[in-house]
């Protein structure tokens, strides 16, 4: 049995389902019609909520080669986009659970 080759697609072919935010569009809604698709939980936010608001960046991830039991990466994947940074989650949560500190970060490559 042969097998059949693969076609290679192009990067620019491939449009993402989520995360490309339709600006034009957004820039033509009024205040109203943004208070109408927000979550019913954001509606009633007092006007100085955002005032002492700080941006927090997400710290830089560092890819890696990790094997694991076949179930066990199963299973994450199992519960949909994102699974590894759920991974991420629980090994966190295991290292700050510990009380061991963890090594200081090198600022280089994000690595201790």
């Amino acid at each position: 049995m042969s097998a059949k080759p693969i076609a290679k697609s192009s990067r620019r072919s491939v449009v993402p389902s989520q995360g490309r935010a339709k600006l034009a569009k957004l820039r033509r809604l009024t205040d109203a019609e943004i208070a109408r698709s927000s979550p019913e939980e954001l509606r009633d936010l007092p006007k100085d909520f955002w005032d002492d608001a700080v941006p927090v960046l997400p710290a830089a991830k560092v890819p890696i080669s990790l094997r694991v039991d076949a179930d066990v990466l199963e299973f994450f994947r199992e519960t949909g986009p994102r699974y590894q940074s759920r991974m991420n989650a629980v090994l966190r949560s295991y290292m700050e659970r510990t009380g061991i500190s963890a090594p200081k970060r090198s600022k280089k490559r994000g690595i201790a």
